[in-house]
């Protein structure tokens, strides 16, 4: 069944949307090109990343999702199409690090500010090491989330990385 979605474009120093997500505040503040894409989220889905892919009518290669990290005690945003894995050995070496785990999803959280499956590697809580799979840079735009369920946002991945500071390197894995 396919499911409702609607679509909101914002161009650099776009008005601000109301019940943004300080993702999209974040975006609109930088003057970022971006388009929202809102889409009724299914609490059963098994997997937050494929559901979006489905409900957008969009690539999986092009829906990435943002997990966060630890390595060698530092947490890290590491942001992967949703269509394969994280490497945590390339992330930690991405960052300069020996060692990596998931992080603790209550920590992820709290660190933030967003909940899981919904967790942006745009305006979080505290600024954190981010890595962007270089994948990336084979997209003109490629989607993220835009900081809750059922929301994405659509965005160049230069604009992203630059945004949040991230290094482009191979981080995922089919």
């Amino acid at each position: 069944m396919a499911k409702k979605t609607k679509r909101q474009e914002n161009g650099a120093g776009g008005g601000r949307r109301a019940g943004g997500t300080p993702a999209t505040v974040a975006l609109t503040a930088a003057g970022t090109p971006f388009t929202v894409h809102e889409y009724a989220h299914d609490p059963a889905s098994p997997s937050y990343g494929g559901e979006a892919a489905e409900a957008l009518g969009v690539s999986p290669e092009r829906v990435f999702k943002t997990l966060v990290a630890d390595v060698d005690g530092v947490l890290t945003v590491a942001v992967v199409p949703v269509a394969g894995q994280l490497d945590l050995k390339a992330l930690a070496a991405a960052v300069g690090g020996k060692r990596a785990a998931m992080a603790d999803p209550a920590a992820a959280e709290r660190t933030t500010g967003y909940v899981r499956g919904g967790i942006s590697p745009l305006g979080q809580r505290r600024k954190l090491p981010t890595v962007l799979d270089a994948s990336a840079s084979r997209h003109e735009t490629i989607c993220v989330s835009a900081g809750r369920r059922g929301l994405e946002v659509e965005l160049a991945p230069a604009h992203l990385a630059e945004l949040t500071g991230a290094v482009l390197a191979p981080i995922g894995r089919a």
